[in-house]
């Protein structure tokens, strides 16, 4: 009897372990893991937002502060992840062509804390990870993570007269990746460009 019963529960455990593959694989098969708005559907940029010149190229920027913004955009909570969006423009004012690959950004709080720029490859396994996505199928979180990287600001690329407006975001995290919560003072340092410029953004 003792076998038996045993034996039974062996094979309960298999069929249970089965179906909770099957319910994992499924839910992780169907499409992205977060439903990404194409960034072609992406507003302009509000009126509120600060420029600067930078020699040769304006950079025009805002942040993206709140939850609901993020959740719009892809479906996912940023700042709980630690993560602050900020959108940025330049647009080409010279008559050369202006290298922008070596640009550096940096952002700043009124505690004087630096944030951490993130590529966008590493603030979405950010959010995965925030948001206690483990189990999933490998080619969703391509989708996800290609998806994510079409709002991240080419920089690859020189500003010239033919192509001379260039916009995306740059995502940083927060010091001791604490949720995002109203930072205040909150500014963008540029560097790398033909003027360095500071960016108050709130």
């Amino acid at each position: 009897m003792g076998h038996q019963n045993e034996t039974f529960t062996s094979r309960l455990l298999i069929v249970l372990g089965a179906l909770l593959v099957s319910v994992i694989t499924s839910a992780s098969c169907g499409g992205a893991l977060f439903r990404v708005k194409p960034v072609a559907d992406l507003p302009p940029l509000p009126d509120s937002s600060k420029s600067a010149n930078a020699g040769g190229i304006t950079i025009r920027v805002a942040p993206m502060l709140t939850d609901e913004e993020s959740q719009e955009l892809f479906e996912a909570n940023l700042p709980l992840a630690g993560l602050l969006p900020v959108r940025v423009e330049l647009v080409h004012e010279s008559g050369i062509p202006v290298e922008t690959k070596r640009a550096r950004f940096r952002l700043r709080d009124g505690q004087g804390r630096e944030w951490k720029w993130m590529s966008a490859k590493q603030a979405s396994s950010r959010i995965l990870k925030a948001n206690g996505v483990f189990a999933y199928n490998p080619n969703s979180r391509k989708q996800f993570e290609k998806e994510f990287a079409a709002y991240g600001i080419e920089l690859k690329t020189p500003l010239t007269t033919t192509d001379r407006r260039r916009q995306g975001f740059l995502f940083f995290q927060s010091p001791n990746k604490e949720p995002v919560t109203t930072p205040r003072e909150l500014t963008l340092i540029v560097e790398r460009l033909p003027q360095p410029v500071e960016i108050k953004l709130n």
